[in-house]
């Protein structure tokens, strides 16, 4: 490692930065140093206005590629090297209004048919019926199922933030059910790993490329012809709970948004509703 990658590191590191920001981050400033084939500090402010002009015009970057280009980049010459460029008040990532994709309950519970492994049919189902994001999903611990309140403990969320979420009773039977088949002590979804280990004695998660993996082939082999991936299931969930009559405000702490304006998206697609989140919760996850 580099001297300049480490304290690159040690920067992000000091400000609290988790660990998949920061790996992004130094990948942004790596990207920019191989476009140039020199150190990253010997890059100079044309070179850097003529780089994002690149990866904007050439390279076609969407909204959330650039905005980590940016963040990395100038947090780097900012923070690492001192350097107060006027460059980065000029860049702006062009906004984008898009809806996400969403997936009906039907064709939710289609996808999770055609997934023939337990653990991946397991662990989607959980991500879908608590609205989990991917690595929530794949880095639940036993531990953080809490049986007696109904309730899952996401912890070390994005920014780093915790949570409770609802667990439905069909989940947690589900959850139940898969952990005595292996008995982990640790993880609710151990790795198998390339050696294909006991999974009572894996010290890993499950990765996540894995069911990134038994998504797609589950997705493809259902007929459903939609842009969808891991991560539109979190939307579907969101949204179906509001059109069975969770609300808004509710699906926000559950979700983990900080603003209700990030969750107020899934009201192009139902009226807000009255009734309590926990009864919509099960109704909605019936026969999963």
């Amino acid at each position: 490692m580099t001297e300049l990658r480490k304290r690159m590191i040690e920067s992000l590191q000091l400000r609290g930065m988790s660990e998949r920001t920061q790996e992004a981050y130094v990948r942004a400033v790596r990207q920019l140093a191989d476009h140039y084939h020199k150190s990253p500090d010997l890059v100079t402010e044309e070179e850097l206005r003529q780089y994002f002009l690149y990866i904007k015009n050439v390279k076609k970057y969407s909204r959330p590629t650039t905005t980590i280009a940016l963040c990395g980049i100038k947090f780097f010459f900012e923070r690492t090297l001192g350097k107060q460029w006027t460059t980065f008040e000029l860049i702006r990532p062009a906004k984008e209004k898009k809806l996400p994709t969403i997936l009906s309950v039907e064709e939710v519970r289609k996808i999770l048919g055609c997934i023939r492994l337990p653990r991946y049919r397991v662990c989607l189902s959980m991500i879908y019926s608590c609205g989990l994001r991917l690595q929530e999903g794949t880095h639940v611990q036993v531990a953080d199922i809490d049986s007696a309140r109904m309730v899952l403990h996401v912890r070390h969320g994005k920014g780093g933030k915790d949570r409770y979420v609802p667990v439905p009773q069909c989940t947690l039977e589900m959850l139940r059910n898969y952990w005595a088949s292996h008995r982990n002590s640790v993880w609710l979804f151990p790795a198998e790993g390339r050696d294909h280990i006991e999974l009572s004695k894996s010290t890993e998660p499950m990765s996540k490329s894995s069911v990134q993996g038994a998504f797609r082939r589950a997705l493809k082999q259902s007929g459903i012809h939609k842009r969808a991936s891991v991560h539109t299931l979190r939307h579907s969930w969101a949204t179906h709970l509001l059109e069975g009559g969770v609300n808004l405000r509710l699906i926000q702490e559950y979700l983990g948004h900080n603003s209700p304006i990030t969750t107020s998206v899934y009201t192009h697609l139902t009226a807000r509703g009255e009734q309590l989140g926990a009864e919509a919760i099960n109704r909605v996850m019936t026969d999963l």
